[in-house]
């Protein structure tokens, strides 16, 4: 069964701005990352526990494609979604959208990642734990 597309808003604060008055280009990827560990976060299953599996994320490529500006204190909405993933969990391809408050998409993400065993570090499979989250 496929999982629906999560979701989270976010409010763009002046931190995360450039001297040209909008969104500095790698805050478009802090948020993607703080959207896929709040999916875990959402469904019960904190990065503190993951950690304490010994597991934590790593990323092999991030590509970011750019459409539209935001500027400061826009409502911002990251989309996240698996689009790719071997049957063990251990590879994963997330896709994000991040859409300003009048709809239009500002830019798209595209991470593909893995699983790493913390103690050994090697890359890893997950436990159902996990799988059943994405």
């Amino acid at each position: 069964m496929e999982k629906a597309e999560f979701s989270k808003t976010y409010e763009v604060i002046w931190a995360d701005t450039d001297p040209n008055r909008h969104m500095r280009h790698s805050v478009y990827n802090d948020y993607a990352a703080h959207t896929r560990i709040a999916i875990f976060q959402d469904y019960g299953l904190p990065i503190s526990e993951i950690a304490e599996m010994h597991l934590g994320p790593i990323l092999f490529r991030e590509e970011t494609k750019f459409f539209k500006e935001i500027g400061l204190s826009e409502q911002i909405t990251v989309t996240c979604k698996v689009i790719t993933m071997r049957k063990d969990g251990s590879r994963w391809t997330f896709l994000h959208d991040i859409f300003k408050q009048n709809g239009d998409k500002a830019a798209q993400i595209i991470v593909e990642g893995a699983w790493l065993n913390l103690k050994k570090r090697k890359l890893a499979t997950p436990p159902k734990e996990l799988m059943d989250v994405v």
